[in-house]
């Protein structure tokens, strides 16, 4: 019985993570849930599932769990709340599914005493991962990838030998404005943005996989996870996200991990490795990679992404060949404008512009902990007045800067 701590339990990965708990109950316990706001949420799924620990982000969410829950459970909020969920409730393994750097020392603290995490959290590796990896490694903890993206790689990798490796190659859907123009996407709304073609991801994701930041920052992150070099990672689009990734040998033998666009998938792998769970995927060749029932033929097509219209891409890759707290920044600014999106007060096309300010205005330093904090302090106040200049002047929108 593997003892599961899940970080970020009401978002998207948090819910589909519970889901397959769910499903193998006599594989999985749950021995803490942390989430954000959504008290309600969280204590629905503690009543279900009996953590020992339940954590939310404020005190008042914190009464209302105790108010909700039955006493012999554990009612935490804040830092400290996380911090328990991560090392306090013996988990054999931690999903960390928050948004941002708020689970850094959380999930860092967990790491120093070797537990397992399963992450994520693009933001955890893209900003912190050259700090968070190698605590792993001096403390013999085990870090899996969830991303679909990454898990395929990790999948491909295993039993490979690092220096044979010539390239890796992450695929994009290329979201919902892959077939627009410049101009088109000028003129997108954020329910454009979250209309997105074959995933089901939380907002925040949904919207950077419109930009295709989402898949810059995952260069980052493939970046970090297997010690390659930008020059031999590389971004391929395929709308149907079948083939997820893929590894390039010198020999020229490639390597791909395929499944159908479901999380559960490589949520299931990363909870049970290094074994696979049962699963009532089918079985059918064709079937089993996503295609309808009883089809007489899969077709797989991968296209080159157009830099000139997802310049996020060309950002992340900048931020990721300048190493240091390059990529911190990025990711903070890229989080502060995708929210100011999301509120009003920014247009679609003004995000990659937005996060370009902040990156030329803090150029990078040595990354340690505490110029990770600062570069990440610096890069959202930069984009909230780079955001505060681009808005417009009306009413409407000063309240949507104030929001963000």
């Amino acid at each position: 019985m593997k003892r599961i701590a899940i970080l970020g339990s009401t978002g998207s990965i948090g819910t589909q993570t519970l889901d397959v708990v769910d499903r193998h109950r006599d594989l999985f316990r749950v021995v803490a849930l942390a989430a954000g706001t959504r008290t309600a949420e969280l204590a629905r799924q503690a009543r279900r599932f009996a953590p020992a620990l339940v954590s939310c982000a404020e005190s008042d969410g914190e009464r209302e769990l105790r108010a909700a829950l039955d006493p012999a459970v554990r009612v935490a909020s804040g830092p400290a709340g996380l911090m328990a969920a991560a090392t306090e409730c013996g988990a054999d393994l931690i999903v960390a599914a928050t948004d941002g750097m708020i689970a850094l020392d959380a999930v860092l603290a967990a790491v120093e005493r070797g537990t397992t995490i399963a992450v994520a959290n693009k933001e955890l590796i893209v900003a912190a991962g050259d700090l968070l990896l190698p605590a792993a490694r001096r403390a013999g903890a085990v870090v899996l990838p969830v991303d679909s993206e990454h898990s395929a790689l990790f999948q491909c990798l295993l039993g490979e030998r690092t220096e044979r490796v010539r390239s890796l190659v992450l695929t994009a859907s290329g979201g919902p404005f892959w077939e627009h123009s410049a101009a088109e996407m000028r003129a997108v709304t954020v329910a454009d943005a979250l209309r997105h073609p074959t995933w089901q991801m939380g907002t925040k994701n949904t919207v950077d996989s419109a930009t295709m930041m989402n898949k810059g920052l995952e260069a980052i992150e493939a970046a970090r996870l297997f010690g390659l070099p930008a020059e031999r990672i590389a971004i391929l689009v395929h709308r149907s996200s079948i083939a997820h990734g893929f590894a390039i040998f010198s020999d020229g033998s490639v390597k791909a991990q395929l499944a159908p666009p479901d999380m559960r998938i490589p949520i299931g792998y990363a909870l049970a490795f290094p074994d696979r769970l049962e699963s009532e995927f089918a079985a059918d060749p064709l079937t089993a990679l996503g295609a309808v029932p009883g089809a007489a033929a899969l077709s797989l097509t991968f296209e080159r992404p157009d830099p000139s219209r997802f310049p996020c891409l060309e950002l992340a890759f900048a931020a990721l060949r300048a190493g240091g707290t390059a990529p911190a920044a990025l990711s903070a600014a890229n989080e502060l404008a995708v929210a100011a999106f999301v509120a009003g007060a920014l247009g679609f096309a003004d995000i990659a512009p937005v996060v370009a300010a902040v990156l030329e205005a803090n150029p990078p330093e040595p990354l340690t902990l505490q110029t990770l904090r600062a570069a990440d302090g610096r890069a959202r106040e930069a984009a909230r007045r780079e955001v505060a200049r681009r808005t417009l002047t009306a009413p409407a929108n000063r309240a949507a800067v104030r929001a963000v």
